[in-house]
């Protein structure tokens, strides 16, 4: 059962959603999904849609109990987590994914963003961190943006894959609602630059620079810089540049 000291610090953090939260559970191994039902049937917030043991079995589970999030290990029988976000998200894209995985490298965090998962945690990520995870992204958050901007080594992996990417058909056929100059803006900001710096380098005022992020995170919805970028990156919108370019 999950100790009283973590629903405690649920609620005192103002982490609880406004409704219930189905969630799937998909991992192969019995005894840890088992952990995971018993946590999070203990805290009132939380019911459990369904559990399956590898890929195909989640996805055929997502789409018959539609829930609000899937907590997924990576490393699954047959279809893997990757490709089963990527199917969750074509079908479902409201529904937030948390993959687990052993492999926290820029590469995987490429291929999670591109897959479009919520937040990407490692395996041995404390019950409390991923209690707040799940808590952010039912809010309509996305955890993983904060794991590329702010670990530096995954950070330069991240933009690095990103710059040397490909674009796809997928990408090419979505069309971006910003200006050309709202996409010079947000390289910079990409780039890790501050608005003082971006409007220097662009020879425009610091009000100009903040006026263009204001009608970025606008156009796209978003609540901050760091979502902007990384919705662009996904969509190949921007040319990311490495520090030190």
């Amino acid at each position: 059962m999950l100790p009283e000291a973590s629903t405690a610090w649920a609620r005192t953090k103002g982490e609880t959603p406004v409704s219930i939260t189905s969630i799937v559970l998909v991992h192969a191994h019995a005894l840890f999904r088992e952990g995971l039902r018993q946590n999070l049937l203990a805290l009132s917030d939380f019911r459990i849609a369904g559990e399956a043991s590898n890929g195909q079995q989640a996805i055929q589970l997502v789409d018959y109990t539609d829930p609000d999030l899937v907590l997924m290990e990576i490393d699954l029988p047959g279809v893997n987590g990757l490709e089963v976000s990527r199917a969750i998200k074509r079908t479902h894209p409201h529904v937030g994914v948390v993959l687990l995985s052993a492999f926290m490298d820029g590469q995987h965090v490429v291929k999670a963003i591109r897959a479009g998962v919520a937040a990407y945690l490692p395996r041995n990520v404390t019950w409390e961190d991923l209690l707040h995870t799940l808590y952010d992204v039912r809010k309509g958050e996305y955890p993983i943006n904060e794991l590329v901007l702010s670990l530096p080594d995954v950070a330069s992996q991240v933009l690095a894959a990103f710059r040397q990417m490909v674009v796809d058909e997928d990408t090419q056929s979505i069309y971006s609602p910003l200006s050309p100059r709202e996409l010079e803006v947000l390289e910079l900001v990409a780039a890790g630059r501050t608005n003082k710096e971006i409007a220097l380098f662009l020879d425009i005022s610091n009000q100009t620079v903040k006026n263009h992020v204001s009608s970025i995170l606008r156009k796209l919805a978003v609540n901050d810089r760091t979502q902007a970028v990384v919705y662009a990156m996904r969509r190949g919108w921007i040319k990311v540049i490495l520090p030190g370019d």
